[in-house]
């Protein structure tokens, strides 16, 4: 469990984030309210600047005095018991803006008063991208776990005629058994996936709503994720995998390619050794001081024309932050212009779409230091034939 000594450094990471022209911080999205209190509840917490820290706790108010090592947590029925401890006049007032809706924002103006109210997204979002000690030993036990599952474990699952809908099910009870906790989470507003993405053959090309190289047809429109009931493994098909591990909250990315029943063509092999080169050339750059969108221009310019084509698919970027959700802050795209800081925790992955044989390349977790990124997912690898 997070102890409050872990706390009150995530605290004092997110204050000096915020500057000092600020009075009051209202936490309601659940994750930043776990990364700040050490339990997973519905409730609201609040931060003064003068150092004061409550936390009000509709559901369950007996499970959070159990899990969170704050001293400060009362029962909640509605904001008007908050308002009744902290009182009505909240002043310059940061609130999750993109995750309080009207209603919401509605029902705390009933009980609040704010003098005006400002995103907290991008300073939560800074705050959480350098990681603790704490939190990097979790990561690190997710990789190792991660690594470990996909070259060790996965092979021996493969089977001909498993629809990939099938496959799913079928690792999802086995990556529970190897130490996942059988969740993952995004950001992202409306995302939404099982546990990655999974796709036989060409299927890893089709179009998604998800922000990612990969593809896949899924179930059906209504559920455009799962995997296909209808595609079967059959000899010669690439098998994309790529999936997020998660150990206590904390998410380790991914991706393994494999072949069924035969070896991959000399220039699919080509392909994928060359999406292989440009994650080892990006994670070299994941130096403390670098900037993202200097990393981006860099590895992209170096490209040739002929290998762009196809290359991250529709997406524009090489790399995201990852932690507590599998998509955070920084990408490694254009526009993200601060420099990366040492323990910032980042998956990189480039990948290649071959038209009628599916997506190759490779994703792997990477930790910021000041010589380059550490990989803790055990780095990319050849496509893996299993016969």
């Amino acid at each position: 469990m997070v102890t409050k000594d872990e706390l009150k450094n995530r605290r004092h990471k997110l204050f000096a984030a915020l500057g000092n022209d600020w009075d009051t911080v209202f936490i309601i999205n659940k994750v930043n309210q776990y990364y700040l209190t050490g339990t997973f509840q519905d409730g609201l917490l609040v931060m003064k600047n003068c150092g004061d820290i409550l936390f009000f706790v509709r559901r369950s108010f007996e499970r959070a005095k159990a899990e969170s090592p704050l001293d400060n947590i009362y029962p909640m029925t509605s904001y008007k018991d908050a308002s009744a401890v902290i009182g009505k006049n909240c002043g310059r007032t940061f609130l999750e803006t993109e995750t309080v809706t009207i209603s919401i924002m509605q029902r705390l103006k009933k009980h609040f008063v704010f003098d005006s109210v400002i995103s907290i997204e991008q300073p939560m979002a800074r705050a959480r991208s350098v990681k603790s000690q704490y939190e990097l030993k979790l990561l690190e036990q997710a990789g190792s776990l991660h690594n470990d599952f996909l070259v060790n474990d996965v092979p021996a699952l493969i089977k001909e005629g498993l629809s990939e809908a099938e496959f799913s099910g079928i690792l999802y009870k086995e990556m529970l058994k190897a130490g996942h906790n059988g969740f993952l989470r995004f950001g992202m507003f409306q995302t939404e996936m099982l546990f990655g993405q999974i796709a036989f053959g060409e299927n890893s090309l089709y179009p998604t709503n998800f922000d990612g190289p990969g593809g896949m047809r899924g179930m059906n429109p209504a559920i455009p994720s799962v995997g296909s009931n209808d595609r079967l493994l059959k000899k010669g098909d690439l098998i994309f995998l790529d999936f997020a591990f998660n150990i206590e909250g904390y998410h380790t990315d991914k991706t393994q390619i494999y072949m069924y029943g035969a070896n991959p063509t000399a220039y699919v092999s080509n392909v994928h050794r060359e999406c292989l080169k440009v994650q080892s050339d990006t994670a070299k750059m994941l130096k403390a001081g670098n900037t993202p969108a200097n990393i981006y221009k860099a590895i992209t310019e170096s490209l040739d024309k002929d290998f762009l084509s196809g290359f991250m698919g529709t997406s524009r970027f090489l790399g995201h932050g990852i932690g507590l959700h599998v998509d955070e802050f920084p990408a490694i795209a254009a526009g993200f212009n601060e420099p990366l800081q040492e323990n910032t925790a980042i998956a990189l992955e480039p990948k290649k779409g071959i038209e009628g044989v599916g997506l190759v390349g490779a994703e792997d977790t990477y930790i910021v230091t000041s010589s380059g990124g550490r990989c803790i997912t055990g780095g990319g690898r050849d496509i893996i034939v299993v016969p």
